[in-house]
């Protein structure tokens, strides 16, 4: 017996012939949770992974482009999901409501993407950090348990590279996009990388805590700089 993650209710698993000799991996969320995922799928925004209605470069990327101490530092971002009210409620409860065990919705959407959207072999993987006081608070970094997920499947290697300004504690959440965009950066090395680096978290908004992140390890030596984020 199983029972979703999202709503509780009960979760049948049908047993055929083929599920008995060739078991499948159980989901997690029922068929109604599943269908208010908003998967980001077909044309995107080429540098931040944004649904679009064709394939071309939006606003924001613009912007950061024309930034002389942004320009380039990052090749792309991807994501899975947009940022509806269900995933609003999702990453509420498993971010600031402590539901560790909901990382395994995101899971088998990982598995499958993610070698897709960064084909590259010699990627380390870098979460973003917190503070020693928000990680009190929420009990575990979300952008580390998504990037133990990516080398659960994949064996990249996993380096905390960065660290997080003590100062630096007020929730992203709570910042206007003009605060987010004007704020100083946040982070500051515990390690230098020379490899290509996948930056890891959870939410993609403005793009201004990838794009601290990216400029402090492309600066430091890393060759190329990419990100993941399960929701935009």
């Amino acid at each position: 017996m199983t029972y979703c993650l999202k709503c509780q209710e009960w979760i049948s698993h049908p047993i055929t012939w083929g599920t008995l000799f060739l078991p499948q991996e159980q989901t997690v969320l029922c068929n109604s949770c599943q269908s208010q995922l908003d998967r980001i799928e077909g044309d995107v925004c080429e540098r931040c992974g944004r649904q679009m209605p064709k394939e071309t470069i939006c606003d924001d990327c613009r912007r950061w482009q024309t930034n002389q101490m942004y320009q380039d530092v990052l090749q792309y971002n991807r994501s899975l999901f947009s940022y509806t009210p269900f995933m609003q409620d999702i990453i509420t409860q498993w971010k600031y409501q402590g539901d560790y065990q909901l990382k395994e919705i995101f899971n088998p959407y990982i598995k499958k993407e993610i070698q897709s959207l960064f084909p590259i072999t010699s990627l380390t993987i870098v979460p973003i950090p917190l503070t020693n006081e928000r990680l009190h608070d929420r009990a575990f970094n979300q952008a580390e348990a998504v990037a133990e997920i990516i080398t659960d499947h994949y064996k990249n290697p996993v380096s905390h590279a960065l660290s997080r300004k003590a100062s630096h504690s007020e929730k992203q959440s709570k910042k206007s996009r003009q605060q987010r965009i004007t704020t100083k950066n946040p982070f500051f090395l515990t390690e230098t990388l020379e490899t290509d680096v996948l930056l890891v978290d959870d939410i993609y908004t403005t793009g201004m805590t990838i794009h601290h992140a990216a400029r402090l390890l492309k600066e430091a030596g890393c060759a190329h700089m990419y990100s993941f984020t399960l929701v935009r």
